[in-house]
């Protein structure tokens, strides 16, 4: 009776669950196409991952692990030719996708064999009706975990080191659940066929759930890191503030120092070419003291250090601020904003040949009832985009690419949202910031 009440999964069913294992993983993912070209290709992979079991069934034992191993290089070769991620994210999904396939499958045939017993059930359409409730459900639930945390992009980016607990998890886990139906007499299997069954699909359930415990926590280690990047970035943006701060007050000093010079030269000697070179001297201590003025102490004093790096560099900065609009925020988030703002727009500057080109301009200002920060530099290259986010061009995307992530961290803390924009040869960001949720004066008119 055992023997007639479980009997092997059909071919077809496992070849359905890998498809659809590979499908779920998808929306996660960037895809190289959309629309019919992705429809196409996808059913292309289920017609040969169909094809494929349906030809390696019913040959010997031996060729078993190997037939198996195609059928992951088929779902390996569908969502390499879907996405455009790299060979190791690939790898990824599927070791993820394939051991859930194999529990998809196993529950499925487990449960309709002993619904079939108890309830006499024989017929092959309501066999592919109770497929379809199963797949669904199963598909569902695991659609549901992965999509309820929203993962940043960069989280699925491994590399080699980070690949390989999974792929070990995936094939310890597919290994153990079918060592019963290969060699079954071991320590660890079964000769029961009841048994086989359940230890199959008990262990691909523990695998499943050991896979997704190593994604979450992987994920919250790159969070955190990515948190505690952000936060060293805008601490070395405040040490650099102060110690602008101090520069600058060095700076005032010797000018101020400078002046009285030029009163007594002037009360000592009166010869008119002395007299119009040390008037040329004061309407430059005069210039500079009038420069970066918007009226906050922190915008000042990261704009001159700024300012002053730009000058030596050959690069145009200007800037239009309204500085007492910013009173309501910490001195930190100024310096994390405008510091990170600027250092990238410099950055970019430096890699243009062309002097004339090196632009940089900084606005700020209220409109309505929202603070509007907003800088422009010229920009010669045409960055790609991810989740709203440039991709860093320093090589390691996973890793890079703070400065922004931190300007952003800095206005959502004000209820405010940043954009980012490439066209025309320029690169733009665009903060903005709601003045009514924000403590300090109220808003007043602002230029359209």
């Amino acid at each position: 009776m055992s023997q007639v009440y479980f009997s092997d999964i059909p071919r077809l069913y496992t070849a359905i669950a890998e498809w659809l294992a590979c499908l779920m993983f998808l929306p996660k993912i960037p895809l190289r196409f959309t629309g019919l070209r992705l429809w196409g290709t996808l059913g292309l992979g289920l017609g040969l991952q169909c094809l494929f079991l349906s030809l390696t069934d019913g040959l010997p034992i031996g060729l078993w692990l190997p037939c198996m191993m195609g059928a992951v290089g088929l779902m390996f070769i569908l969502i390499l030719l879907c996405s455009s991620i790299s060979l190791l994210s690939v790898g990824y999904f599927t070791a993820c996708a394939f051991l859930t396939a194999e529990f998809a499958a196993s529950l499925e045939w487990q449960l309709w064999s002993f619904f079939r017993h108890r309830l006499n059930w024989d017929s092959p359409l309501l066999s592919l009706a109770f497929l379809a409730v199963v797949y669904a459900l199963v598909f569902e639930v695991m659609l549901w975990l992965t999509s309820r945390r929203k993962d940043p992009p960069a989280a699925f980016v491994f590399r080699f080191r980070e690949l390989w607990p999974p792929v070990v998890i995936s094939v310890t886990c597919f290994l153990m659940s079918n060592l019963s139906f290969v060699y079954s007499n071991t320590p660890f299997s079964s000769s029961a066929i009841e048994g086989i069954y359940n230890i199959r699909t008990l262990m691909d359930l523990a695998g499943v759930a050991m896979l997704y415990a190593y994604h979450v926590q992987r994920c919250e280690l790159y969070m955190q890191r990515e948190l505690d990047a952000i936060q060293n970035i805008l601490q070395n943006q405040y040490i650099q503030y102060k110690q602008s701060r101090e520069s600058i007050d060095v700076v005032n000093r010797k000018y101020h120092d400078l002046k009285h010079q030029i009163a007594i030269l002037r009360a000592e000697q009166d010869p008119q070419r002395r007299m119009d070179f040390l008037d040329g001297m004061e309407e430059e201590i005069r210039t500079y003291e009038s420069q970066n003025k918007t009226g906050n102490s922190v915008l000042d004093t990261v704009l001159t250090g700024k300012s002053l790096y730009c000058a030596r560099h050959g690069i145009e900065l200007t800037c239009v601020a309204d500085g007492a609009r910013l009173d309501f925020m910490d001195v930190m988030d100024l310096c994390s904003i405008f510091g990170n703002i600027l250092d990238n727009a410099i950055e970019c500057e430096l890699g243009i040949q062309d002097k004339k080109k090196r632009l940089i301009h900084l606005a700020v200002y209220t409109k309505k009832d929202f603070l509007v920060i907003q800088c422009e530099n010229y920009c010669e290259v045409r960055l790609e985009f991810q989740d709203g986010l440039p991709v860093s061009t320093k090589g390691d995307g996973a890793y890079h690419g703070y400065g922004i992530k931190s300007i952003r961290y800095a206005a959502e803390k004000y209820g405010g949202t940043m954009r980012v924009y490439n066209r025309d040869s320029w690169f733009e960001i665009n903060i903005v910031i709601p003045l009514l949720q924000a403590p300090g004066p109220s808003p007043a008119a602002s230029p359209s």
